[in-house]
């Protein structure tokens, strides 16, 4: 499928516009400009008031002035380096251009005596005198008319002036195509948003400082198409993903309600509306992708050990995979009672099984003698195989992309996926990433769970905080200790963990163990292990352990430098205790003075345990594109639109997307294919690719 020509000009040469040469285009370059359709899409971030007034008198100093004047005598510097001035007079009032380092014949050009000229430029009083330093403008009086009222100042960087980017941008703005409209009618005429091509022109010639606004229907409207085309291209994913035949799943309840009989408590209703999303899904006929979401303790093992369970009562099998052989063998733990409970057998995969067990192991799978298996990406092997896979379930999203999941419904006929995060993300950064999947939140917390006491202590009581250790752990509690990231080098994060483990053992004794992440796996196995088994009662750690360990007798979390760490990672962190029937603490320790930064961060994490209230606060705090690393999130970049703040805009994308494709899976229709156009302005070849495939 071939760019439509109607586009061709925005994406001609750079130098193809009024200009801008070899060395401009280099500069553009680092604005991410590339062709002048890009251009479009450099908005200007602010303005300055052009209007013209009659006399300086009308403005009150430091001020723009923008005003016809008459010019008068020119006094050049009476020592080198020093102000050229000239006398110019309004229409009420004589006042002083001044230059500096200025040629004295270029001047006279500029400002010839006894001629009018319109001047624009900050104005300011010496000595009493009013003064414009190098004025930003100097023009003719039949040039007047080129001057906006209000002139849109643009990011630039280096070896570019607003004068350049100005007239490249009106250059891209005459080359503006008639395209068909890719918005539904209804859903603009509701928000009063302009077409396309008045949207561009209006957001490039702002009449005010209003028009600069993140809410201005022009600016919403472009926000919208870019957040429209992200989420088109994700439908377009979803919709091939679901067009993969499916198997339909329908469990009986039988093994569920035994598993709920034993449970000592009932399932919170969050848990309960999740199970009844997944146990539909699986009833379709076509494939499930959907991501379960809950914080740390809201009981995501239940629902998915449930979902796992509605697998083999329709006769099927499951399988759980987690990122690493520790999570594997936690999850197979956790899971183990629940199976008793069902009467289902249960099993462990990961790269450590040999030999003759494992391949009784591999034949049970095969004969679907074993319907739930537990696992690391070893299950990915090419000799395991299952009798009737029906359900895969995935821990921790991040470290399993797109492409993995397509990996693992390759296994069985279509398998349904559900994909476990602990991550609570705010919803628009949710609809960024995984817009191609179904979400599910568990947003309440379990019966049971004990809320964590959080403190925040200065580092000057570091001496305070070990002699508590000292009694907890005579007590017989156990601590988790992480270290501060110094650096991003693993090496320096070592040292700084090393140092604490032997200041520790000098004052508690050998229940001291270590973990970090330069270790070989299998010495850091052995540390968890030893820890998890309660051999060691303090465990001082780099960050290796914020995903998944579970310890409930572990009831004291100290983080030092907690002011390095960032908000998800401290939610993280605090999550690892709280776990048992004892109350916990975490111990935020801090180098006093705190930034205004460290200090909201750390006020945020003591005030609050709703990671989903977290996950907001860190947004507003440090943007989208740092909250998940952009590099790994795979989160678009967006030129016009604002995550943090345009979220309610990002699920209407996301809808508007999905019932497009619904009633249009082709993009055949007129809409269909001006939404096709909108997809080449937004450089997703991806989707284009992907459509042109099916």
């Amino acid at each position: 499928m071939s760019r439509p020509e109607a586009l061709f000009p925005l994406f001609a040469e750079l130098e193809t516009l009024p200009g801008v040469g070899p060395k401009a285009a280099k500069a553009f370059e680092a604005l991410g400009v590339t062709v002048p359709k890009d251009l479009l899409y450099l908005l200007p971030h602010s303005g300055v008031d052009r209007a013209l007034r009659g006399s300086v008198r009308e403005v009150t100093p430091p001020a723009m002035l923008t005003v016809e004047v008459e010019i008068g005598r020119h006094v050049p510097p009476r020592r080198k380096g020093g102000p050229y001035r000239v006398h110019v007079r309004d229409r009420k009032v004589e006042f002083l251009l001044v230059y500096f380092h200025a040629r004295e014949e270029a001047l006279q050009r500029l400002l010839p005596t006894g001629q009018r000229r319109l001047v624009s430029g900050k104005v300011e009083l010496f000595d009493g005198i009013a003064q414009i330093v190098h004025p930003d403008h100097v023009l003719r009086l039949e040039e007047a008319a080129e001057l906006p009222a209000y002139e849109p100042v643009y990011p630039l960087s280096a070896g570019l002036t607003q004068r350049v980017v100005a007239k490249a941008v009106a250059g891209a703005l005459t080359r503006l195509p008639v395209l068909a409209e890719w918005i539904d009618a209804g859903l603009k005429q509701r928000e009063g948003w302009p077409d396309w091509s008045e949207a561009l022109r209006s957001a490039h010639r702002p009449e005010g400082p209003s028009a600069l606004a993140i809410t201005h229907p022009a600016r919403v409207r472009l926000a919208y198409d870019e957040l429209f085309a992200h989420q088109l291209t994700l439908a377009i994913a979803r919709s091939r993903i679901r067009k993969a035949k499916g198997v339909s799943t329908r469990g009986t309840g039988d093994l569920r309600a035994r598993v709920l009989e034993s449970l000592p408590y009932s399932p919170t209703k969050a848990q309960l509306r999740a199970l009844a999303e997944i146990a539909a899904d699986m009833a379709q006929p076509v494939r499930m992708n959907r991501l379960l979401q809950g914080d740390v303790g809201a009981g995501k093992t239940l629902v998915a050990f449930q979902a796992l369970l509605i697998a083999v009562e329709a006769g099927g099998q499951g399988v759980m995979m987690a990122p690493t052989e520790i999570l594997a063998r936690q999850h197979f733990e956790g899971l183990a009672p629940l199976a008793r409970a069902a009467g289902v057998r249960l099993e462990l995969l990961t790269g450590r099984d040999r030999g003759a067990e494992r391949a009784m192991k591999l034949e049970d799978l095969a004969m679907g003698r074993i319907p739930i298996l537990v696992g690391t990406h070893a299950v990915f092997q090419k000799d395991v195989e299952f009798k009737d896979l029906r359900l895969a379930v995935v821990d921790e999203q991040h470290r399993f992309g797109v492409a993995q999941r397509m990996e693992l419904g390759a296994k069985g006929e279509a398998v349904d996926v559900l994909v476990m995060t602990a991550t609570p993300i705010p919803r628009s950064l949710a609809l960024a990433m995984h817009g191609d999947m179904d979400v599910s939140v568990l947003d309440e917390k379990p019966a049971g769970r004990k809320p964590i006491r959080t403190a925040m202590v200065s580092s000057d009581r570091l001496d305070e905080v070990v002699d508590h250790l000292r009694r907890a752990v005579a007590e017989g509690r156990q601590a988790y200790w992480v270290c501060p990231l110094v650096e991003e080098s693993e090496v320096v994060d070592y040292a700084s963990a090393e140092e604490r483990f032997r200041h520790l053992r000098a004052a508690l004794g050998d229940r001291v163990g270590l973990v970090h992440g330069q270790m070989p796996p299998a010495e850091k196995d052995a540390a968890m292990a030893r820890f998890v088994a309660g051999e060691t009662s303090v465990l001082v750690a780099t960050t290796v352990i914020e995903v998944g360990v579970n310890v409930p007798n572990a009831t004291i979390m100290v983080i030092e430098q907690a002011e390095s760490f960032g908000l998800a990672q401290l939610h993280q962190l605090r999550g690892r205790v709280g776990r048992g029937e004892a109350a916990s603490t975490c111990l935020l320790l801090y180098q006093a003075p705190l930034n205004e930064t460290g200090l909201r961060r750390l006020t945020t994490i003591r005030d609050t345990e709703d990671g989903f209230r977290i996950a907001e606060e860190d947004l507003a705090m440090r943007g989208a594109g740092d909250l998940i690393g952009t590099a790994q999130s795979g989160l678009p970049r967006f030129r016009v639109a604002d995550l943090e703040r345009q979220a309610a805009l990002m699920a209407l994308a996301q809808s508007d997307a999905r019932k497009l494709m619904l009633d249009d899976p082709g993009l055949t229709s007129p809409r269909g294919q001006a939404a096709r156009a909108l997809l080449w302005l937004m450089d997703q070849d991806r989707a284009i690719r992907l459509m042109s495939v099916g």
